[in-house]
């Protein structure tokens, strides 16, 4: 017997995210219901149900899948952590946080924390599966260490120059990647 899922409930699913998405558009996270949700996926509340535990659930399963997704298509061209890399993922981070925050304006800053956490944990898997392969002589834990401290650091400095912005991304990565540099 096959594991494939059915493409029903598959449909159903991106329905319901679909809905909640343009939701945000209009809403604050805080006033959207199950009930708006439902109403705009024309499903019930059991579907719902089913499908996500509550609606911060669901927003955690959107902003996962967007992250991974722009992330993955960002650096997926890319075969070592370098460089290229790390600017590749910062501005792959720009992007997102500008898409989300324009898209959702009324609901930006309620998704704020849930964003850094998803980044962050993503990211660091990223770079975990990364190290091991480009760091095969260090041992396990040096490499989460690593990892973590550039999910955070990568996460951090484009949230910094998204609240800021005095200079151009392209320049603020630069600036960074040569302090680092000036570091080893």
């Amino acid at each position: 017997m096959s594991n494939q899922i059915d493409p029903r409930v598959l449909r159903t699913r991106k329905l319901i995210m679909e809905a909640f998405i343009e939701l945000s558009m209009k809403k604050d996270f805080k006033d959207i219901t199950i009930k708006d949700i439902t109403t705009a996926a024309t499903v019930n509340r059991a579907t719902f149900y089913y499908h996500f535990i509550d609606k911060y659930d669901l927003l955690e399963k959107v902003l996962s899948e967007s992250v991974m997704r722009e992330v993955i298509q960002e650096v997926s061209t890319h075969e070592e952590i370098n460089e290229k890399t790390l600017e590749a993922i910062f501005f792959s981070i720009i992007k997102f946080l500008t898409s989300i925050s324009n898209q959702c304006q009324r609901s930006y800053e309620a998704f704020t924390p849930q964003i850094e956490t998803i980044f962050k944990n993503e990211l660091q898997v990223f770079f975990c599966e990364w190290g091991q392969k480009q760091w095969f002589n260090h041992n396990k834990m040096e490499v989460e260490a690593v990892a973590v401290m550039l999910s955070w650091a990568l996460y951090g400095a484009a949230s910094h120059w998204m609240q800021n912005q005095t200079t151009q991304p392209e320049d603020y990565v630069k600036q960074l990647v040569h302090l680092t540099k000036k570091m080893d």
